[in-house]
Order: C-alpha cells, then structure tokens, then sequence
C-alpha cells in the first residue's frame, strides 16, 4: 500500500503553499500529535477558529496523511471539519475521505473504515460517490483498492443502492478486481429482502460465469429459495443440479429442505420423492427441520401412520423436538379427528418443557369445536389466556364457529363483542359464520342484518356472502331479489361457486321451475363447474315433484356413470317419485341399493315404499300385466 509519504507526494503535486498554511498544518499536526491538547479541537477554541478560514482542502490532505500522525489522530481533525456546519468549504471532500479510509486500512481499522465509506454513500454532498472514487484510485497500490471496492460493494449493498453496488462490480469486473463471494452474498440477501428477485437471479448468473468467486452453497441455497417462492421450483432444482454436475458446490441438508419445502407446498410427490432419493443417495443426514417437513407431507397426504413413523424416528435419534413439530402433529390429528392422540402428544410436549403455542391451542381449539364440545373449547381458551397467549382472529372465529354449529348463537355473538373490545374487528368469515348459523335456525332477518352490517364496518363481501344473500332469499321463497343478488354479485366481480349455483337450483326446482333450473346447470357447467351429487339430486327431486319421474331416472343414471355416488337425499327422492306413481318393484331395487351403500334411510323413504304398494294400478299398468 502506499506510505504516507507517497500519499503526500501523490496529493500535494504541483501545489505551493503559502507560509502561512504551512504554520496551519504544522500547528494542526502538532496538537494532535499532544493527545492530551485533543481540547484544542472543541468548538469553544478561539485560536483554532480564527485559523479556520486558512483551513483548504490541501491543508486538509496534508494534515490526514501526515506519516507521523495516528489515524485516531486524523479521525479527531477529520470529526473536527465535519461539524462546522457554519463553513460548507470545511467539509471533507471525496478525496480527504479516501486518504482518511487508507489510513485506516492500514491501521486495520475495518469497522471505523466501513462507517466512513458509509458516510460517504449516504452523504448527499458529495454526488456520484462510486464514479468518484473510480476517478481518485489509480494513484493507490491495488491491493487496497481491491479491498476499498470490496467493502464499497457491501455498503451499497447494505444501504440498497443496487445500481451502485453493480457499478462497483462492473468496475471491480473490468480492471481485474476480486469482490468476495461473502460480499456477493451480502448483496444477494439484500436483493431478496427487497423483492428484488430478477435482479437477483441475474447478479447470481453473473457470480456463476465469473471465473474468480468460488460459489458456497449459502448464495446457492438463498437463490434456490428465490425462485422456490416464485414458483419455479423446477428452476430451481435445474440450477443446484448444474452446479453439482460443474462440482461448483455441494448442497446441504438446508439446500435440499427448500427444494423439499417447495414440493411438499405444490403437493408434488414425484418432486419430493426425488428430493429423498437424492438425499439418500448424497447421504445427507436429516434435520429437525427435514423431520417437521415430512410430518407436514405426510398429514397433507392424510397418510398419518406415515407421519407417525416419522415423529417415532425422530424420538429414536433424540432428535431436538421443538413447539412446531409437536404442533404440526397435534394439528393433523385434530384435523382427522383424532382427538385422543391430539391430546396425549399436547401433554407430552408439556411434560418435554415445550410451551405450547398460539398455533398449537388453535390445533387443539378447532378439534374439539369440531367435534362439538364448546365446554372443552372454553377451558382451552381461557388456560391459553392464562399463559398470555393472545387471542388472534383465527381462534375467535374458529370459536364462533364451533357454537354457530350447535346452534349456541347467543353465545357466538357474545363472543364477537368480546373479540372487538379486545380491539379485534370482524372479518368477512366472522360476518359469513354468525350468517349461516342464524340461517340454519331460520333467523333470516337477522341474518340479513349481519351481512348488511359489513359494509357499514368497510368489510368487503365475499362469494359466500353472496351466496348466503341469495339463500336466504331463495329459503324465503323470493325469488326475484334471490336472482338480483345473483346478477349483482357477477357485476361486482365475485365468481359464483358451485355452492351458489346448486343453491339457485335447488330453490327453482323446489318451485317446480325445472327448466330454469336445468339452465341454470348449462351455465354452472360453461363456467367449468361439474355437477355433483347435490346438483342431480335437486334436479331429480325436481323432476320427481313435477311428475317426470324417467327424466328423474335419466339423471339419476347419468350420475351413475359420471362416478357420482347418491346421497340419502337422492335416494328418497327418486323412491318418492317411483312410489308416487305405484312402480313398486323399481323403488324396491332402489332401496336395496341404498341399503347396500350404507346410507341409512329415513321416514320419508319406508312411508313412500308402504304407499307404493298400495297405490292402485293405472291404465297403463294394466295393460302391462296383460
């Protein structure tokens, strides 16, 4: 590097200094070197201020690289200039920064270097820091401004001045300059932060094609999760497979927990399959976080012996168990229903010293709602508040839920007050809950007002909203204002499901307006929706109740080889319609059918069977036995 010496020589060439600055420099320099005169340097020194207007940018250079100064001593006279905010031309220029960060480079003076140079990228005086520099570095040996450039780069980096930071590397690029991979990473992490995904990919190309950085596998596995959560895993699979097969890197198990991560989220199983394989094959020891992502897998797959064989080997290898872990299987089995083994795995981790968490209570909180125990819902609840655990806006509505089912809508409603003193508003699921339950027990008006109360709130509806709207009014026998709402929904966006229109027909058909319904089907199924049991169920009730009991047959048959099962409620409707008209035998067959399935029937369908047999023989059916 060069020596003060030369720093002097390189900045002073051709630059003749009156007698007078001479004094300045000599006496700057003598009181720093006195380090206890530092008071010389404090604001309220009459003699320094009436020496400042001889203070020049020369004066400064020569100060700052004085060989026989410290570079603590330069840091006390360069703080000195910074402060006179009175005198702008006191101000250290590009260049006193640079000889100031030379100095400390020397000294080894890393981190007080950095906070320099990061001055100077946030300093808004000083314009264009990078091309500036690139102008004051030729004179300097290059192993520093190998160095300089390096950190430049990881303080653009950090201060997200991207298009700098890539100048930097472009220039560092073209004189032949390395920048170090763990500078690259820097600036990649910052890339990924900032969304800057594009960006990202393409710098990472560049660190790839580049023959002085040695790619680790933490700028590959950052970039693999990139483009994982963009969606193109395969991308990224393609990208650590080229750079294994160029034996530029080994992937770690955290590598392969992305890509492993990604597949499961897709529900890819050839992907996660692969992924095992090659782990197998690379003989890459599992993590907890491999493990927990399994157990994931597995639940999503509802293959739960898979996921339990799992957690055994993870208590085989003493494996650290944590809260996500314990949560991840306490929820899947809650899921399923499992609510025993759900609870012995709860006391487990208690009895491991894992706290359980807002996730796990909200596992154990929506099984058992599930299932219908409020009470036990409410002990849960409050032992989670006993821990101070917060309350969120899943649980409360899961909540809500459980006692909507019951048909408990004092209690629902009490509990949506609590939740919106705790300072929690509804949302659309909490207004759409307590709407379906007051549904259910017939309570339509104050159905409607509940729904008509999310707009006041600002809480914008959604196609369950709509669909409740237009099956209160199609339970109401309206209609009109059932279609209105239906037209208006699709003016404002929201796509009608199969739950809207099976509502819609059942309603036409249950007014024997079957032809509308059968429309309504043409368009549910234009619309790329199937139909499915309960869509031919209305319509063969329909059928039935209008007296076309073969175009009943019809659908009913159609279903059959579309691989759509009946339901109890397609099978009483075409055993009343056969019954109604005395065709004894073919509703017979039917019930055994039903019986085979497993679908219990109700009293509808023996009080049809008995009339059946008793309905008198018409002239068509006469005619047929002779």
């Amino acid at each position: 590097m060069c020596s003060q010496k030369t720093l002097l020589r390189i900045f002073n060439k051709g630059v003749t200094f009156p007698s007078k600055q001479h004094e300045i420099v000599h006496k700057i320099t003598q009181n720093l070197i006195n380090s206890s005169n530092h008071n010389y340097f404090k604001p309220n020194n009459t003699e320094l201020h009436s020496m400042i207007s001889y203070i020049t940018p020369h004066v400064t250079y020569c100060v700052l690289s004085d060989p026989i100064l410290q570079p603590h001593s330069c840091l006390t006279f360069f703080h000195f200039l910074k402060t006179q905010h009175s005198d702008i031309s006191l101000k250290p220029d590009l260049k006193a920064h640079l000889i100031l960060i030379s100095r400390l480079f020397e000294a080894r003076k890393f981190a007080t270097m950095k906070s320099i140079l990061n001055g100077v990228v946030n300093d808004s005086e000083i314009r264009c820091p990078v091309s500036g520099i690139v102008d004051l570095v030729d004179e300097f040996e290059p192993h520093f401004v190998e160095k300089l450039f390096d950190m430049l780069f990881r303080v653009c980096s950090d201060n997200r001045l991207f298009e700098e930071a890539i100048r930097v590397y472009d220039y560092a690029e073209e004189k032949g300059l390395v920048i170090e991979e763990r500078s690259c990473f820097v600036l990649l992490m910052a890339l990924k932060r900032c969304r800057e995904v594009e960006l990202c990919l393409r710098f990472f190309r560049r660190m790839v094609e580049s023959d002085g950085i040695e790619i680790r596998v933490q700028s590959l596995t950052l970039v693999v999760d990139v483009l994982c959560r963009k969606g193109e895993v395969e991308k990224a699979k393609e990208l650590m497979d080229e750079l294994v097969g160029k034996g530029m890197v080994k992937p770690t198990v955290f590598t392969y927990n992305t890509l492993l991560n990604a597949y499961v989220g897709r529900k890819d199983q050839k992907g996660v399959d692969e992924i095992l394989r090659l782990m197998e094959k690379e003989q890459v020891v599992f993590s907890v976080a491999t493990y927990s992502i399994l157990i994931q897998w597995y639940s999503i797959s509802s293959n739960i012996e898979e996921a339990e064989k799992i957690f055994e080997e993870m208590r085989q290898r003493n494996m650290p168990m944590d809260v996500y872990v314990y949560s991840s299987m306490i929820s899947w089995n809650c899921r399923l229903g499992n609510m025993k083994r759900a609870f012995a795995l709860f006391d487990e981790m208690t009895q491991r010293d894992i706290a359980p968490n807002a996730h796990t209570y909200g596992a154990l909180i929506g099984g058992v709602c599930k299932a219908g125990q409020m009470e036990a819902a409410e002990i849960l609840l409050e032992e989670m508040q006993s821990k101070g655990l917060d309350l969120n806006l899943v649980i409360f509505n899961t909540m809500i839920d459980g006692y909507c089912k019951r048909g408990m809508m004092d209690e629902a409603l009490k509990l949506q007050a609590i939740m919106e003193k705790k300072g929690l508003n509804s949302d659309v699921f909490t207004y759409n809950i307590l709407a379906n339950g007051l549904c259910k027990l017939h309570r339509f008006d104050e159905a409607k007002c509940i729904l008509n109360s999310m707009a006041e709130k600002g809480v914008e509806p959604n196609v369950v909203t709509f669909t409740t709207f237009i099956e209160i009014y199609c339970k109401e026998g309206n209609l009109a204002e059932a279609e209105r709402f239906f037209m208006d929904m699709e003016k404002r966006g929201k796509v009608p499901n199969i739950v809207t229109y099976n509502t819609l027909i059942d309603a036409y058909c249950k007014k024997e307006k079957v032809k509308q319904a059968h429309t309504v089907k043409s368009e549910m199924i234009n619309k790329g929706f199937l139909p499915d049991v309960y869509t031919y169920s209305s319509l063969i009730h329909g059928e039935c109740i209008v007296g076309r009991v073969d175009d009943a047959l019809k659908l009913f048959n159609e279903m059959g080889l579309k691989g759509i099962a009946g339901n109890v409620a397609t099978y009483t409707s075409i055993i009343s319609g056969l019954s109604k008209e005395g065709r004894a035998d073919e509703a017979f067959k039917l019930y055994d059918e039903m019986m085979k399935m497993g679908l219990t029937p109700d009293d509808r369908v023996f009080a049809a069977l008995v009339g059946s047999l008793h309905k008198p023989l018409t002239h068509a059916d006469l005619k047929q036995n002779e």
